[in-house]
């Protein structure tokens, strides 16, 4: 092999590897770990000695193209690839356009083009096909670089790359193969080691990153394994001892702490990594067996409420769209559960399904492995503890509720500590204001991202405690530190959760705990009790909806969509609700949310007599 530039640069940045784990940043010690017994010797013994390495190997690629013509789910699916197809080659190629700080909508959209129009070639062998992806590849790995300063735009491109060079490479030229190689080492593998730059924190970080750019390093290795493996094997290395910082965050029931769409991204990637590793190496090291990682894909189907709007607590984003889940499709081949095989999703008309996940080679391989087992009945009132612990309860008449404790600070956490969401005969009654653009904050100079106390992050309504549905004391914000663990839980018919809130008020109350109850199969019952102390001026009960609100003696009626709902202010009915318009919000960064409010129940502390007491309030629908 003749040497080149990525060549020497591997040679320099291999004499830099020993002292790169002091220099990234750290979580402390995972509380598990994954085999690694990767090295040079071991790559060249186990190995997948032939393309396709990811995801495929002869038998799956066999049974997958059966599939597409006997199963009715993989056959849909595959027509709705197809409209993709025509959709893609109607575009123009991608050029290297930042939005913000961010190349991440480019690598996105790259690795959606991979992932439909390679799928296609393997199966149809268009040359017309096989030219798009080539163009495509040469026009990506003619960028001067990736954009490493934001890694999750280098790992979701590399995954492109990796995947159009491993699946479309015997069958483009020989120098878009050796060029697009060379790109993943140069502008994927190597920056992430170079000790010099800040930008490889994720190495054993705790959050979304860690799993997504591990992915994509991990297929960049596999893929040019041939030109480096001693770098191909410190890079899957470094990934089965970095990613077990990242999974820890799922322990110890399942609840991803960053809300159910950073659950279907983070997990996306490491259910990824994990098929990879399976078809290119026979193993995944242990992570499918992780502790938690398997029990997630139900946090996953209990955060969406009958509505088809997410619990979006955190980050989260608002509501799913009609189309199945290829992430849960993973966790219904290894489990067997049909409560993770949407069925009747992937089998809207194809012409409906619209823009499908970026994950879909794998996903669609994945359709094609699920075998029924069973179906486990979903439980009707569950809790998971963890970074941010919530509770959900379901029932007839579209009862839903979700409930949580956590703090602040949390990756992409909120001021949301005992906030709740609650829906009812298809009406969200109690909603949380969810998330807003990332980039329409960043470009006024915004610090998003800053957890401190006194950080503008907490500015915003959809981060602070005045737009949840939460309490308030002194009219201050939430400590940022406090944790608030749900303390007790009880399922059953009427189930029960209770947060113990004390630490996110800090000094300005003695103690208070929250409980929910589901106190029949149409109502819900939220008691605070309370002990104050010589600080605290004052609490205020909070509920966040988009529903008119009737002010009436003892609470307040909500209306919305010809439905009504009742809030009675158990415990204190002689005071009276305030009602306070967010639309337009307090500030012009704010989310505009269309007739969003704040029913509002404000206790002076002299209320409390003996320096103790309890808010009862009741939710339940007027027929």
């Amino acid at each position: 092999m003749r040497p080149t530039l990525s060549s020497f640069l591997v040679l320099i940045f291999l004499h830099a590897l020993s002292g790169l784990n002091a220099q990234q940043t750290m979580t402390g010690s995972p509380v598990y770990r994954l085999q690694n017994p990767v090295s040079a010797d071991y790559l060249k013994k186990h190995l997948r000695k032939k393309s396709p390495r990811l995801f495929l190997t002869p038998e799956i690629e066999k049974k997958l193209k059966e599939k597409i013509q006997s199963d009715p789910v993989v056959g849909n699916v595959y027509r709705a690839m197809q409209l993709n197809a025509k959709t893609i080659r109607q575009q123009p190629l991608l050029e290297r356009v930042l939005e913000g700080r961010r190349l991440l909508a480019v690598s996105r959209e790259m690795l959606y083009r991979m992932n439909i129009l390679n799928t296609l070639y393997r199966v149809e062998k268009d040359p017309e096909i096989l030219d798009r992806i080539n163009r495509e590849l040469l026009a990506v790995c003619n960028f001067p670089d990736w954009n490493p300063s934001h890694y999750l735009d280098v790992a979701e491109m590399s995954l492109a790359v990796a995947l159009a060079v491993d699946w479309s490479g015997r069958d483009l030229p020989e120098t878009t193969v050796e060029l697009a190689k060379k790109s993943l080492i140069e502008k994927g593998i190597l920056p992430s080691f170079d000790t010099t730059q800040t930008w490889s924190w994720w190495v054993n970080g705790d959050n979304n990153w860690n799993q997504v750019c591990h992915a994509g390093m991990i297929a960049a290795a596999i893929v040019t394994a041939d030109q480096h493996m001693e770098l191909a094997a410190k890079t899957i290395s470094r990934a089965l001892e970095g990613m077990p910082h990242a999974l820890d965050q799922y322990g110890p029931d399942g609840v991803y702490p960053e809300g159910a769409t950073y659950w279907d991204y983070g997990t996306s990637f490491t259910v990824m990594t994990a098929s990879m590793l399976e078809s290119a190496l026979g193993t995944d090291f242990g992570l499918s067996q992780y502790p938690a990682l398997m029990e997630s894909a139900l946090f996953s189907v209990l955060s969406v409420a009958p509505s088809g709007w997410y619990y979006n607590f955190a980050d989260c984003g608002d509501k799913r769209d009609r189309k199945g889940d290829l992430t849960l499709a993973w966790f219904a081949v290894k489990t067997g559960n049909l409560n993770y095989f949407e069925k009747d999703r992937f089998l809207i008309p194809p012409d409906q399904m619209g823009r499908l996940q970026r994950i879909a080679g794998p996903g669609l391989i994945w359709l094609s492995q699920f075998k029924e087992t069973g179906e486990t009945q979903l439980p009707k009132a569950w809790k998971g503890d963890g970074a941010n612990p919530v509770a959900i309860f379901t029932g007839e008449n579209g009862y839903y509720f979700g409930g949580k404790g956590g703090r602040g600070s949390t990756n992409h956490g909120n001021m949301d500590a005992g906030s709740f969401v609650f829906e009812l005969n298809g009406v969200r009654w109690v909603v949380d204001p969810g998330n807003q653009n990332y980039n329409d904050l960043e470009k006024t100079g915004f610090d998003l991202w800053g957890r401190c106390q006194e950080c503008q992050r907490w500015t915003l309504l959809t981060k602070n405690n005045f737009g949840h549905s939460t309490l308030t004391v002194n009219d201050a914000l939430h400590h940022v530190d406090g944790f608030a663990p749900i303390t007790s839980f009880i399922p059953g018919d009427h189930p029960e959760a209770t947060i113990d809130l004390t630490a996110v008020f800090g000094n300005d109350l003695k103690s208070i705990e929250r409980r929910f109850v589901k106190d029949s199969p149409t109502s819900l019952l939220i008691e605070d009790e309370i002990q104050i102390n010589e600080n605290t001026r004052s609490v205020i009960w909070q509920l966040m909806t988009t529903a008119d609100v009737e002010i009436v003696k003892g609470g307040a009626i909500l209306k919305q969509d010809g439905k009504q709902l009742r809030l009675e202010s158990l415990s204190h009915p002689e005071l009276t609700v305030s009602v306070i318009s967010l639309y337009p919000a307090p500030l012009q960064l704010d989310r505009q949310i269309e007739g969003l409010k704040r029913i509002e129940l404000r206790f002076p502390a002299y209320v409390f007599e003996e320096g103790k007491g309890l808010i009862q309030i009741r939710l339940l629908p007027i027929f």
